[in-house]
């Protein structure tokens, strides 16, 4: 079986490599806009399996082929929060979230010919206090221009975080466990 993560995520690249050896990555470009009275479990399951699909709907011959789509979404008291598209943007996102627990939700979408599954992966995510300059500094280092919710757990971001409960590598972009489980139920495995 030929098993392509429709992700140009470097992260997301190294979290597969644990539990699959062989795959490509292909790019999925979709529009990421929150649709109206769209839930947050929705909204990445959606983009999670129409990313998958994009790429699975390119492929000549597709019998033979697993394209695993995936997405990753900050939620803070049920809001959405996106990439931050300035330091303001990226100071009202972790202001809102300093001292106080949050929700990442990671969804993932394996699609083949015969099957589709998407399932939701969410892991609670305790912040410590954090000051504007703080938050500054951070958006100086350049990390949190392209991270859901303003940050990375698994960088610089990652001294924002008091504590955990739930998936670390879900946070980071792709549920190991969860996602292994599944693709048994492929046979690819």
């Amino acid at each position: 079986m030929n098993i392509i993560l429709a992700s140009q995520s470097p992260r997301r690249k190294q979290l597969l490599g644990y539990i699959v050896s062989n795959f490509e990555q292909r790019s999925a470009d979709i529009d990421e806009s929150v649709l109206e009275q769209e839930s947050p479990v929705d909204y990445v399951e959606r983009l999670a399996n129409e990313k998958a699909m994009v790429i699975f709907n390119k492929i000549i011959g597709p019998e033979n082929y697993l394209v695993i789509g995936s997405d990753t979404t900050v939620v803070n008291d049920g809001e959405i929060l996106g990439k931050p598209d300035s330091l303001e943007d990226c100071k009202a996102m972790l202001l809102a979230l300093s001292g106080k627990e949050h929700q990442v939700l990671t969804a993932f979408s394996i699609v083949t010919k015969a099957k589709t599954i998407t399932k939701t992966v969410t892991t609670q995510v305790q912040f410590t206090n954090i000051s504007e300059q703080q938050v500054v500094e951070y958006w100086n280092t350049g990390e949190p221009q392209d991270k859901a919710g303003a940050y990375a757990i698994q960088g610089i971001g990652g001294k924002f975080v008091k504590s955990i409960n739930g998936s670390v590598s879900s946070v980071v972009g792709l549920p190991l466990a969860e996602l292994d489980s599944t693709l048994k139920e492929f046979l690819v495995v």
